[in-house]
C-alpha cells in the first residue's frame, strides 16, 4: 500500500464518441482509469452521431468516475481538481463533460481546469515512465488523428509554435473514406491496416501529396480522390478480394511516405529552430515532472493498491445492463437540438449531487455500478514503442511510475537526441508508426509513440494536463470557460496572456 501525490486530479474526456475517467496524481502516477467506447452505437451509421455520443456521456460519466474512485480505493474528498476537455471537439459531448466537471469542482470546493484536447495529446509524453526524463521541453509533435494532423515544436505548457497542418483532410478521416470506398467498416483506420496486411502496397501508383514542399503542411484529399478514380475504374459491386487488399496496402504505403516526408522536413527546422514561420505563444515550463506547484505541500494519509489496474472497458453489442442508464437519459431527457446542450445543466446537478457533500448517487462502497464489458474489449496496455537513432522500435515497460531520468538516446557526443513523440489514433497503425521510426532516425531524432491506450482519446491525458497546469497555477476563471468547438492549440497563450 502506498498513499499518491496531492493533488489529486480527476481527468474527464467526452470530446468525441469516448467516454473516460481517470485518477492522476502529482508524481504523474495513475490511479484508476476507465473508458467506454461507443464505436457499435455509432458504426451502423458510419460515423459518430453528435447527439448520441452527448447523450451517451451524460449517462456513463456518472458510473465511470464512481467506479475509478471505487478502483483507487479512494472517496470524492480526496479529488483536489478536475480537469476536463474542454475543446476541441463535438460541442454537445464537450458541454456535457464539462458541465458535469464544472458541478462536481464547485460541490467539492476545488479547482476546475478547462483543457485543450490538443494540449492534453501534446503534453502526453512526459508522463514518468513514458519518455525517461518525461520529455524534456522543446521537443517535436506529430498529432494524427481522425479530426487533427498536425506538426508542432511542443516548447512548454501553453507554448506551441505550429510547424504545419492539414490543408484539408485529416490522416484519420482519409483513412475512413478510403474505408469506405472499399467496403469496409467503420472506424476505417483499424479497418484499412487489417486489410493491407495482405496486399501489396507497390501494386497502384498513388500520390504523395506535399512530398518534397519546403514548408511542413499536409494535403490528404487528392489521395483520398484518387482512391475514389481507382475504385471507380472496377465493374460494379463489391471489389474483388485481392484488388482491394492491393488498394488498402498502396494507399496505407502513400500515407506513411507523406507523413515521413513532412516529419523530417519539420525535423530540420525544428533542429535549426526555424519554426516554420509561425508564431510561438509564450508559455511556461514550469517546474520539473514530479515538482509540486508553489502553496502546494504535505503528505495524504489516503492509501491505495500499489499499481492500480486500469481497465479499458467497452460498450456492450446488444441492449444488456451497460445500457440501462443510457435508455434512461434518452427517456427521461427534455428534447434538444444536435448540439446536446440540453444535457449540459442536468450533467452539472447529477455531479453535484453524485459526488458533493450529500451522500447521495453512485458511491463507492454503495452498490454503485460500472460499466460492464463484453467479452474480448479488455486490452492489456502494449508497451510504450521508443525508435533508437538506428531507426529499429524496440518495446519499453511503461509503469504508472517512474524516477525521472535522463532522455532515452544520445547522439554519440554526450548531447542527447531531440525526441519526435507521434500522438493521437492514427499513431496505432504499425506501418506508419515503422515509417516514422525510420524518418526520425535519418534526421537524427529518437521517436516515441505513447502505448495504443495514450494513443487515442483518454482521460489520463486530461489528467495530466490538468496536473501540468496546476504546477503553473494555471486555475483562473476555469468555472467561466465556454466549450469551444474549435481551440486552435496555437492560441491557448493568447487566451490566457502571453507570458
Amino acid at each position: 500500500m502506498a498513499g499518491f501525490a496531492p493533488p489529486l486530479v480527476l481527468g474527464l474526456e467526452s470530446s468525441c464518441d469516448e467516454t473516460a475517467a481517470a485518477l492522476v496524481d502529482a508524481s504523474g502516477r495513475i490511479l484508476a482509469e476507465r473508458v467506454a467506447s461507443q464505436e457499435r452505437e455509432h458504426a451502423r451509421f458510419g460515423g459518430v452521431v453528435p447527439e448520441i455520443a452527448a447523450r451517451a456521456h451524460l449517462a456513463l460519466l456518472p458510473r465511470l468516475v464512481a467506479a475509478c474512485l471505487e478502483e483507487a480505493g479512494l472517496g470524492p474528498e480526496a479529488i483536489g481538481a478536475v480537469a476536463a476537455t474542454s475543446g476541441p471537439g463535438l460541442i454537445g459531448g464537450l458541454i456535457v463533460g464539462a458541465s458535469f466537471g464544472k458541478g462536481l469542482a464547485v460541490a467539492r470546493g476545488v479547482p476546475f481546469l478547462a483543457i485543450n484536447h490538443l494540449e492534453a495529446h501534446a503534453l502526453t509524453p512526459r508522463l514518468p515512465g513514458l519518455v525517461a526524463g518525461g520529455a524534456p521541453f522543446p521537443y517535436l509533435l506529430l498529432l494524427v488523428s481522425g479530426g487533427h494532423t498536425l506538426l508542432a515544436a511542443v516548447e512548454g505548457v501553453g507554448r506551441y509554435r505550429r510547424l504545419g497542418s492539414t490543408m484539408d483532410d485529416a490522416v484519420g478521416e482519409a483513412f475512413d473514406k478510403v474505408a469506405k470506398l472499399l467496403g469496409l467498416g467503420w472506424p476505417g483506420g483499424p479497418a484499412v491496416e487489417r486489410l493491407a496486411r495482405t496486399g501489396d502496397p507497390r501494386r497502384f501508383a498513388l500520390p504523395r501529396p506535399m512530398k518534397g514542399r519546403a514548408n511542413c503542411d499536409f494535403s490528404f484529399s487528392g489521395l483520398k480522390t484518387a482512391v475514389a478514380h481507382l475504385v471507380a475504374g472496377f465493374p460494379p459491386g463489391p471489389l474483388p478480394a485481392r484488388d482491394a487488399a492491393d488498394i488498402a496496402a498502396s494507399f496505407q504505403e502513400a500515407v506513411a511516405e507523406t507523413l515521413a516526408d513532412r516529419v523530417r522536413q519539420a525535423a530540420r527546422r525544428f533542429k535549426a529552430g526555424l519554426g516554420g514561420g509561425g508564431a510561438a505563444i509564450a508559455g511556461r515550463q514550469g517546474p520539473g515532472v514530479g515538482q509540486a506547484a508553489p502553496g502546494i505541500t504535505g503528505t495524504d494519509d489516503a492509501r491505495l493498491p500499489q499499481g492500480a489496474d486500469r481497465t479499458r472497458a467497452g460498450m456492450p453489442a446488444t441492449r444488456g445492463p451497460g445500457y440501462a442508464a443510457a435508455d434512461r437519459a434518452r427517456a427521461t431527457a427534455p428534447a434538444s437540438s444536435d448540439s446536446g446542450e440540453a444535457g449540459a445543466d442536468g450533467a452539472g446537478a447529477t455531479a453535484a449531487a453524485t459526488f458533493g457533500t450529500g451522500d447521495v448517487g453512485l458511491r463507492p462502497g454503495a452498490g454503485g455500478e460500472t460499466p460492464d464489458a463484453p467479452a474480448g474489449t479488455e486490452r492489456d496496455a502494449p508497451a510504450l514503442l521508443v525508435a533508437g537513432r538506428d531507426g529499429r522500435l524496440a518495446e519499453t515497460g511503461a509503469p504508472a511510475a517512474a524516477e525521472v531520468g535522463a532522455p532515452a538516446a544520445a547522439d554519440g557526443t554526450g548531447r542527447h537526441a531531440p525526441v519526435l513523440v507521434v500522438s493521437g489514433g492514427v499513431a496505432a497503425n504499425a506501418r506508419l508508426r515503422a515509417a516514422l521510426a525510420e524518418a526520425a532516425a535519418a534526421e537524427g531524432f529518437t521517436l516515441a509513440a505513447p502505448p495504443l491506450r495514450l494513443c487515442t482519446d483518454n482521460a489520463v491525458m486530461v489528467a495530466w494536463a490538468g496536473q501540468e497546469r496546476l504546477r503553473l497555477g494555471l486555475t483562473a476563471d476555469g468555472l467561466g470557460h465556454a466549450p469551444r468547438p474549435r481551440w486552435p492549440l496555437e492560441s491557448l497563450g493568447e487566451s490566457e496572456g502571453t507570458r
